[in-house]
């Protein structure tokens, strides 16, 4: 009863090495294929100045630094990929890392811009998680590209799909209404001039009003009347146009109206930028957001094409060794320590006392579950996050159940869920996104009774463990003399 035979051992050793040497092969390909990109691109903007720039900012302080560092150069690199002629540009604010914007300029081909924060003056008006938008008002240093001609200012969390740079035709600035009263300035078209920075600054100082307190609510006061303008139309004589225009929405699809039909078919304008204006846990970098939004596949492809994954490998190869272990030691030492713990003697048991130990079990089950979560790499590939949460969920899960001697189905019920969850999002021929819905919550809804039913499974088996009288003695009783001793 103790330990495992010695073929499953070396069956569950065998799996180790498998799976590892698997991960190898797939970071030394990865960093391959970075490297190749890299080649690629090198020199790519040294030197080069074209009339028109797509500039983007990158500030520091926030706890995602790292995830739109990332997204950053994916975006950028992407330019390229759709055949943009025009200079990339970099608004880094000075905090950012020398190594980080070494990077994005030798290897990715960007012009960086280094400059001093802006003070944001309506910094008390945002609360919660809105403060991350504390120095989005860097992007009017945008207006201080005076060597450009016209400048496209984009947010690290588009994607896109085809050439955008007919919007280098339009006005002194141009923007995207994907709120039917407010433009968004996740993208957005404008004519650097000097005078207008320092105009923008001095609003800066005398508190112009602002809805938002970020850089989306200054611009709009700004630009009041942009919603009365028309609609940009490129010149076919590739001429510049004059004055302030909207842009089509097809230049700023938000990602929400793809899940309604899930394709893309904007009528209005070409469907060129895919933009993911969500909730901040839900931009397409992130692993978990696969498969509740799939267009995160379209970002991972992109950055498996440019960047692949060599810097969250390492971290991946320790987690996987880690939960192995977890399953080894756990099969292979036996909880007989946590078994003499328990004061098996009900009528000396207070009911403080067991619901202390209830409670422990459930707290161990729930830190089961979401341990994994947090330490896997936040923008590794949905594949590999998912199979290692997954993973990182069984090893754990095994440890409390040998801990508490509950029985297996019930706590891995949940575990069971997720992976039928994943498969039911997953399910690639649903005919628009009303139908996946449904399924979803059907399939919730069916779900719920074996989740319910697994839970109090283990309330009862927690119960049953603390009365059950075993052959272990409490801490500092004696042994009992057994049968099979008494031979000796």
């Amino acid at each position: 009863m103790g330990r495992p035979p010695a073929a499953s051992r070396r069956l569950a050793a065998a799996v180790a090495v498998a799976v590892a040497i698997l991960l190898l092969v797939i970071a030394s390909a990865a960093e391959e294929r970075g490297q190749r990109g890299v080649a690629v691109r090198q020199g790519e903007g040294r030197g080069s100045h074209h009339r028109h720039a797509y500039a983007a900012m990158m500030y520091m302080g926030t706890p995602r630094d790292y995830e739109f560092y990332v997204a950053v150069r994916v975006m950028m690199r992407s330019l390229s990929r759709v055949g943009a002629d025009a200079d990339r540009v970099l608004i880094a604010s000075s905090d950012v890392p020398l190594d980080w914007v070494r990077a994005m300029r030798e290897e990715d081909g960007m012009r960086v811009v280094v400059v001093e924060n802006l003070k944001n003056p309506y910094e008390g008006n945002l609360g919660g998680m809105n403060r991350r938008f504390k120095l989005t008002l860097n992007k009017l240093y945008a207006w201080s590209l005076v060597d450009y001609e016209r400048v496209i200012m984009i947010d690290s969390d588009n994607i896109f799909l085809q050439n955008t740079d007919e919007l280098f035709q339009c006005g002194q600035f141009c923007a995207v209404f994907i709120n039917p009263c407010y433009f968004h300035t996740g993208l957005f078209v404008l004519q650097p001039s000097m005078d207008v920075f320092n105009g923008m600054l001095h609003d800066l100082e005398i508190g112009r009003d602002n809805s938002d307190g970020a850089d989306q609510g200054f611009l709009v006061g700004c630009f009041p009347d942009l919603l009365d303008k028309p609609l940009f139309h490129p010149p076919e004589n590739g001429t510049k146009l004059n004055g302030t225009y909207r842009l089509p929405l097809g230049y700023q699809m938000d990602a929400s109206y793809y899940y309604l039909k899930l394709h893309w078919h904007v009528p209005c304008g070409p469907n060129s930028v895919i933009t993911f204006p969500s909730a901040p846990w839900f931009k397409p970098w992130y692993w978990w957001s696969w498969p509740i939004l799939p267009l995160g596949l379209s970002w991972h492809k992109q950055r498996w094409d440019d960047l692949g994954y060599a810097a969250e490998i390492p971290v991946v190869l320790m987690e996987l060794l880690m939960y192995t272990a977890i399953i080894a030691l756990t099969r292979l030492a036996r909880p007989q320590m946590t078994k003499l713990c328990y004061n098996r003697r009900p009528e000396k048991q207070g009911v403080l006392v067991q619901w202390l130990i209830k409670l422990a079990g459930i707290v161990a089950m729930v830190a089961a579950y979401t341990i994994p979560f947090f330490v896997i790499p936040c923008t590794v590939h949905p594949i590999m996050g998912w199979s290692m949460y997954l993973f990182g969920v069984l090893a754990f899960s095994t440890a409390v159940i040998n801990a508490f001697l509950l029985p297996p189905l019930a706590v891995l019920t949940a575990w069971l869920g997720i992976v039928g969850m994943l498969f039911v999002m997953a399910f690639p021929w649903y005919h628009d996104g009303i139908a996946r819905i449904l399924v979803v919550v059907a399939y919730a809804f069916c779900s719920a009774p074996f989740l319910w039913a697994s839970i109090v499974r283990v309330m009862d088996s927690l119960q049953t463990m603390l009365e059950r009288d075993l052959h272990f003695p409490r801490l500092g009783d004696p042994a009992p003399e057994t049968e099979f001793s008494k031979l000796y």
